[in-house]
């Protein structure tokens, strides 16, 4: 049996909105009062929940609720949830950065965190004098960073400016240092946040594959936090979910995965049209989606080998010449598995005139999806260039379906089903 490295206990972390520490004395002294005569804490018995999207009606709240996992030597931990769900202050309970209001934390070995851009590094030193401070904080003797100075270093791909000061470097490449020098000083426990992010793709790639290396080559232990899915399943084995401070899942990275995006999906095609996380030019917009069944009934959950019409609602500002438009559909880690596009099928709208709304219907007679949870992403063309783009404008789920009309469902997530036929000639 693998050996537990961390152990989480009934975590919790309050605070007072608006204000550092209980805010005034009386509370202090209440507090104070309540601990001399071996009673529990007033103010645990109070606070709301972490609902960022809710006005408050406590001046105090839970930012985690009573959490409590354990990780294996060797394991790599996602950790996802919404924006203010809670995932950066249990990260930085587990990095010592702050301590829990109740609840305790049980560690073999040493923990290095990563959790925001150049936390740590002093911006007059040099890329490389940080190198040796970074590395003393996390513990390590001048000896034990010097073995592993030039691998940091070539690792980073901060050569040419290893010996500039800091402030000098960008966010990206201040991220590069910082996780090279947490990654080679061979920490029991790696504590990564989102931080990840601000590096571009090879270097996103090839932090990845050194976590995995570490995880698996080394037997040390992660624990990522990441918005990005792909990563997610690609890296951890395991992942919990946490929504408004209270982890709601711990399972597979790919069940966690498609679990919180069922719990963030874009199931409500009115609001399409208000939503502001899209790329636009003010010419064009789209402003519903539907997929409808064959009796023209709207639906969410298909089956595949089903036919079924997407429908595509819009309205234009301008009069556009060749409008083209793209439903991409992905899967849960955000890969496109197919699209569709109207410039394809010989059915472009040469000549869209101002103030038009209307509607386009796409027939897909046999749809080639597995049982998964899926989305669509919507893109017009025009002469102009891209006019509107919106990512997840529909979530939907597949819930299986007898594709091949052979009495058998199909078992596999993978690709998209297609017509085929086998001949047997012995």
């Amino acid at each position: 049996m693998s050996e537990v490295i961390l152990k989480v206990e009934h975590i919790s972390k309050q605070y007072r909105l608006g204000l550092v520490g209980t805010g005034t004395l009386s509370h202090d002294l209440k507090r104070w009062f309540y601990s001399i005569q071996g009673k529990d804490d007033p103010f645990l018995k109070i606070g709301d929940t972490n609902d960022r999207s809710k006005a408050a009606e406590s001046d105090y709240v839970w930012a985690i609720k009573d959490i409590s996992f354990e990780v294996k030597r060797g394991e790599v931990l996602g950790i996802i949830g919404k924006n203010g769900a809670g995932k950066s202050t249990l990260l930085k309970i587990l990095s010592r950065v702050t301590s829990p209001t109740t609840g305790q934390i049980k560690t073999k070995g040493r923990i290095a965190s990563l959790l925001e851009v150049g936390t740590g590094f002093h911006p007059e030193l040099t890329g490389k004098e940080n190198i040796y401070l970074n590395g003393a904080i996390l513990g390590m003797t001048k000896a034990e960073i010097k073995a592993k100075e030039q691998e940091i270093i070539e690792f980073s791909g901060c050569q040419r400016y290893i010996d500039t000061p800091v402030k000098r470097y960008s966010s990206g490449m201040r991220v590069r240092l910082a996780f090279a020098v947490a990654a080679f000083l061979e920490p029991d426990i790696l504590v990564v946040d989102e931080v990840l992010a601000v590096g571009d793709s090879e270097f996103q790639k090839k932090a990845i594959g050194k976590m995995q290396d570490i995880s698996k080559g080394e037997g040390r232990t992660v624990l990522f936090v990441s918005h990005n899915m792909a990563a997610v399943i690609s890296l951890c084995t395991r992942a919990i979910v946490i929504n408004n401070g209270e982890i709601i899942a711990d399972m597979s990275a790919n069940e966690a995965v498609e679990l919180y995006l069922q719990t963030t999906s874009n199931t409500e095609s009115e609001i399409i049209e208000k939503r502001k996380d899209r790329i636009n030019n003010g010419n064009f917009i789209f402003t519903d989606l539907n997929i409808l069944n064959t009796q023209r009934q709207k639906v969410s959950a298909l089956l595949a080998g089903d036919s079924y019409f997407f429908q595509v609602f819009f309205k234009s500002k301008f009069e556009l010449r060749n409008v083209k438009i793209r439903l991409q559909f992905l899967d849960s880690n955000g890969q496109m598995r197919f699209l569709c596009n109207n410039h394809f099928s010989n059915t472009e709208i040469f000549n869209l005139p101002q103030n038009a709304h209307g509607y386009i219907v796409c027939e897909i007679p046999k749809f080639p999806l597995p049982k998964g949870f899926y989305s669509i992403k919507l893109t017009c063309f025009s002469d102009n260039g891209l006019e509107d783009e919106i990512e997840r404008a529909l979530d939907f789920d597949v819930e299986g379906g007898d594709f091949y009309k052979s009495g058998k469902e199909q078992i596999s997530k993978e690709g998209v089903l297609v017509n085929y036929k086998f001949k047997f000639d012995f």
